[in-house]
């Protein structure tokens, strides 16, 4: 298992102004930084020595563990689908076509989406997930929790804990969630599903 920070593919202040340079020096340096150094700390002697993050997130029980692999494995998927300049600004191929499908239409998948995060209670992650079958859901989870832990695929996150947002945006999460939509890179987003 790699514990070591992931490299962003963008500078700090590249996503400004939807996030900016401080807000992701913290969030990604400071916070995410955490939870590597913790579950390194936790990961000898637990049974999970060499295992994925997403095979520690299938098969621990809650618990440090878990709680760290999951929030490693959820931050790794959000920064890693954001762009200061997105090419495709909908999603593409099969994920646009099963959005279709599923919501009706993009603009309907945005605001259903969009409503979901707004209104999770405390802290969480609103994720799009596919089936194994290919169908989607929209999913609300607490804490460390995500799709993997259910037997789903992830394929897009908004991360709706304070500190992703605070700095920029103090207590303006919807606000915060409508800037995010301008950042998405759809090609990486619909390239997991």
């Amino acid at each position: 298992m790699d514990t070591r920070l992931i490299e962003l593919p963008y500078g700090y202040g590249a996503l400004e102004p939807v996030l900016s340079a401080e807000t992701l020096a913290l969030h990604h340096g400071k916070h995410l930084n955490t939870y590597v150094n913790n579950l390194a700390a936790a990961i000898p002697g637990s049974g999970f020595e060499g295992k994925s993050l997403e095979e520690i997130v299938a098969a621990a029980p809650k618990g440090p563990v878990f709680n760290n692999a999951g929030q490693i494995l959820n931050h790794n998927f959000y920064f890693l689908q954001f762009a200061p300049a997105p090419k495709a600004k909908e999603p593409v191929g099969k994920l646009a076509e099963a959005i279709d499908r599923t919501f009706g239409s993009f603009d309907a998948f945005k605001k259903e989406f969009s409503a979901k995060a707004a209104g999770l209670f405390g802290s969480g992650w609103v994720w799009l997930a596919a089936t194994k079958d290919g169908s989607l859901e929209i999913l609300q989870c607490q804490n460390a929790d995500n799709p993997i832990a259910a037997g789903l695929t992830p394929i897009l996150t908004f991360d709706v804990w304070e500190h992703a947002y605070y700095v920029d945006y103090r207590n303006r999460r919807p606000e915060y969630i409508s800037a995010l939509w301008n950042i998405l890179d759809w090609e990486v987003i619909s390239g997991r599903f």
